[in-house]
């Protein structure tokens, strides 16, 4: 069971704690609010009822979404990562980049930007590095339409374990 239990919050409580699920967008807890049960109580279903809000949100908010993402390395030196973000990119190693990798990083991050118009997002938990830039080296080459999709895919993934996060660190 979530904690706080989100059937039992106020929305200020609420979008305070669930507002991050979904990277700087906190949009979407403010449109689950007003039809949560107890059943949300559980992150199966509240990571289910997340991803329908941003499957049926329209191509606009899922862009805005997207980049509201931070690249995968690229900007590590820098303050604007959420706390989720940047624990989750430690974890994978990716704080530990050899000055190749970090180059290489940094090089398919310009041209995935270029290419796509919002950041390489990869649900970093449970990979190496190694396994993250093999993946971009591969996604890089995407259409447009199929990217798009991964990419929403990822974020849902990102959302899913941070739900299960919350539930098994009580």
């Amino acid at each position: 069971m979530l904690n706080p239990q989100p059937s039992k919050c106020a929305l200020p409580a609420f979008v305070q704690a669930y507002g991050s699920i979904y990277e700087h967008s906190p949009w979407v807890a403010e449109q689950l609010y007003p039809n949560l049960t107890a059943q949300h109580d559980q992150a199966l279903v509240m990571a289910s009822a997340m991803q329908a809000i941003v499957d049926h949100a329209g191509e606009a908010l899922q862009l805005a979404l997207l980049r509201a993402h931070p690249e995968l390395v690229g900007k590590l030196e820098l303050a604007e990562l959420t706390r989720e973000s940047q624990s989750e990119q430690t974890g994978a190693g990716l704080t530990e980049c050899t000055p190749d990798e970090f180059a290489e990083f940094r090089e398919l991050n310009e041209r995935y930007n270029q290419r796509f118009g919002f950041p390489f997002i990869f649900a970093v938990g449970g990979f190496h590095r190694s396994d993250i830039l093999a993946s971009f080296r591969a996604r890089v080459e995407n259409d447009p339409a199929t990217e798009f999709a991964t990419a929403l895919n990822q974020v849902h993934r990102i959302g899913r374990l941070r739900l299960n996060a919350m539930e098994t660190s009580q």
